[in-house]
């Protein structure tokens, strides 16, 4: 199981499957949508982008075997982090800010 699915649970993964490659910007423009509202199928998604960037994060081969999660605020990407990450902290926000519709990245430590 990749970031997808250990964050959002298996049902998102399976989406993410069945989806085909979705355009965010046409997407959003399409069903008047905010591109980081955009969720795995093209459809208004609270997660989207947070979905998307834990997708990116599995299809980039970075394990999820450390602690560090997903999130979103707007349209800023949040990795929260356990000292066990920051190995992978550095490319894992290199990953999150390419997708689509991410404004931002911001690491947080898990106090």
């Amino acid at each position: 199981m990749g970031f997808l699915g250990r964050l959002f649970g298996k049902k998102e993964e399976e989406k993410a499957k069945a989806a085909p490659q979705i355009s965010v910007a046409k997407a959003a423009k399409d069903n008047s949508i905010p591109p980081e509202k955009v969720g795995l199928d093209g459809k208004f998604d609270e997660s989207g982008l947070a979905k998307r960037v834990a997708k990116a994060l599995d299809d980039a081969g970075i394990s999820d075997d450390v602690g560090l999660w997903v999130a979103q605020k707007g349209d800023t990407v949040v990795l929260k982090y356990n000292p066990d990450a920051e190995s992978i902290l550095a490319r894992a926000e290199q990953v999150a800010k390419r997708v689509d519709g991410a404004g931002g990245c911001e690491t947080v430590p898990n106090s």
